[in-house]
């Protein structure tokens, strides 16, 4: 069973203090994530908050024509484009999907990376991405593990075995070169770690998506149409 996701009615809204331009379009001095999840969460640094577990949340707007391999009405090709670009940055793509975040189309995903200038350990980062023709808005949530790492692997892969624990990678071999693809990052093991990081990473982005709401004017924008 996945682990139960709470309702937070709180929420914040994020200004800036000059328009915000898409292209050629101004959708004024209001990020394009009008509200999102903040209970529990301090600020840390610029749009950036984490709360007591070290999980962070970043809304991030890119004035730039999005980068994704595939448009989101193809997710096989997007899968496969995604998972061949963050393995080949030494990650693994874990999950991707299309869904629905304050009305419009967003991909959510959650990769895993190696922690950088460590021998052991992983960080989990997970991602709504809401693209427009030139531009898009971002709203990352990230975890890393800490203190002894590996164990919910470790114990995982006791319960199965190691011949059924490793699998190919559920996108295709394009997603082959990076981590490797294991049974231990299913949801279905939320339940026994509440704690770790890809727990968490999940649980917090599922409550963001049912805060979230989207400034009109960037709603209205143009599709993103690679």
């Amino acid at each position: 069973m996945p682990v139960p996701v709470p309702v937070i009615p709180s929420v914040h809204r994020l200004k800036t203090t000059e328009p915000i331009a898409c292209g050629s379009d101004t959708i004024g001095a209001m990020h394009p994530f009008q509200h999102f999840l903040l209970p529990g969460f301090n600020q840390v640094a610029a749009d950036t908050w984490a709360n007591d577990e070290r999980v962070v949340i970043q809304p991030v707007f890119f004035n730039l024509v999005p980068d994704l391999p595939a448009a989101l009405t193809d997710l096989t090709a997007l899968r496969k484009g995604l998972a061949k670009m963050t393995a080949g940055q030494g990650g693994a793509l874990i999950e991707a999907d299309v869904v629905s975040v304050g009305g419009q189309p967003a991909l959510r995903q959650v990769i895993k990376v190696k922690l950088p200038n460590q021998p052991h350990g992983q960080a989990f980062l997970g991602s709504y991405i809401v693209p427009k023709a030139a531009c898009s808005a971002v709203l990352r949530v990230q975890a890393a593990e800490s203190g002894m790492t590996g164990q919910r692997e470790a114990l995982v892969m006791a319960k199965v075995g190691p011949a059924s624990y490793f699998r190919p990678h559920p996108y295709g071999p394009e997603g082959e070169g990076g981590l490797p693809s294991h049974v231990a990052d299913d949801p279905a093991y939320d339940a026994q770690f509440p704690q770790h990081p890809l727990t968490r990473v999940r649980q917090v982005l599922a409550q963001l998506a049912q805060q979230v709401e989207l400034h009109p004017g960037f709603a209205a924008l143009p599709p993103f149409a690679p």
